[in-house]
């Protein structure tokens, strides 16, 4: 086995990094993994001191001699002296990580992984790394009610602990307006939960998000994302302590929900978009949607002209 690094981005809160780094530890490979932690700047005074506390931490992950400290096969921490933002961060950090090393694991310090993540990445990215209809393998799945198979893909992708190859990341297209226009008419099996949005948002600076370009990205080359049946990550990040997510309380439990506490079978599927999961998934937007069925009906009339007119695109 091919142990793929672990990319592990972290910023100013010290207890989430933790939480994240214990849960891999407690993933058999992860003594055979190289963890790399990419630590951002603060962006102000007041992220100093939680920035400060962060970085105290990880670098215990190492001995007095600049070693890794047995948990992982290594640890290479990268402190960024200014803010780059997640965005840019992270697009850097994978850059450099999969032009070494051909592949990459990808966690963010608000995750919180199941003993069987790391087995989970490892053996897709081994069983599918020279199938290009494959572009990457997500870990988490949202709470749907449907029974799914143990494992199948979408062309949906997510990416609370998530994966890929040099091959995957080099579709990334970081031009906001030039997915744009490539995703006029093609919009309604891409727009789950609020994609095209963001991607729109994206391009006028509203967000700063590497997540949905590199979704449209793959949605655009017509990529497969593989998922497990039931999700192997918890997300500890959405309680309002982060900068790019916050959901109301009352929906917190069905982010943060308990993931799988046993492997999963890689077995041979066919490498094709498994539609139950698809539609469950776009349905379990839609059924936590908070407007009429006018008001979203209205909403995409008004994104239909906006793109007929070129709009969206300019």
């Amino acid at each position: 086995m091919q142990y793929a690094p672990i990319a592990l981005f972290t910023y100013n809160r010290a207890d989430h990094t933790k939480q994240a780094v214990e849960s891999l530890m407690k993933n058999t490979e992860a003594k055979d993994s190289d963890l790399f932690i990419f630590s951002d700047g603060p962006k102000n005074e007041k992220a100093k001191n939680g920035v400060k506390e962060n970085r105290e931490y990880i670098r215990t992950l190492k001995d007095v001699n600049g070693n890794a400290n047995g948990n992982f096969k290594s640890v290479t921490i990268i402190e960024r002296e200014k803010n780059w933002g997640l965005a840019n961060s992270l697009i850097a950090g994978i850059t450099e990580i999969v032009n070494k090393y051909g592949r990459v694991i990808v966690v963010e310090d608000d995750l919180i992984l199941s003993p069987y993540f790391l087995q989970f990445m490892n053996e897709a990215l081994e069983k599918y790394k020279d199938d290009d209809r494959v572009g990457a393998i997500s870990a988490f799945i949202y709470p749907i009610k449907e029974k799914l198979p143990e494992t199948f893909f979408m062309r949906y992708f997510h990416c609370w602990g998530w994966a890929t190859w040099k091959r995957g990341w080099d579709l990334l297209n970081t031009d906001t307006r030039c997915l744009l226009r490539k995703m006029r008419f093609r919009k309604n099996g891409f727009d789950i939960g609020g994609a095209y949005g963001n991607l729109y948002c994206q391009k006028v600076g509203l967000v700063d998000s590497w997540w949905v370009r590199l979704y449209a990205s793959f949605y655009l080359k017509g990529k497969l994302t593989l998922y497990p049946g039931s999700s192997l990550v918890s997300n500890k990040g959405i309680d309002g302590s982060g900068t790019h997510c916050t959901i109301p309380e009352d929906d917190v439990n069905k982010y943060v929900n308990s993931f799988r506490d046993t492997p999963i079978v890689l077995e041979n599927i066919e490498v094709r978009e498994y539609i139950p999961a698809f539609n469950a998934t776009k349905n379990y937007f839609k059924g936590n949607a908070k407007t009429s069925v006018v008001s979203r009906n209205y909403a995409k009339f008004k994104s239909f002209i906006r793109r007929l007119l070129y709009i969206d695109c300019i």
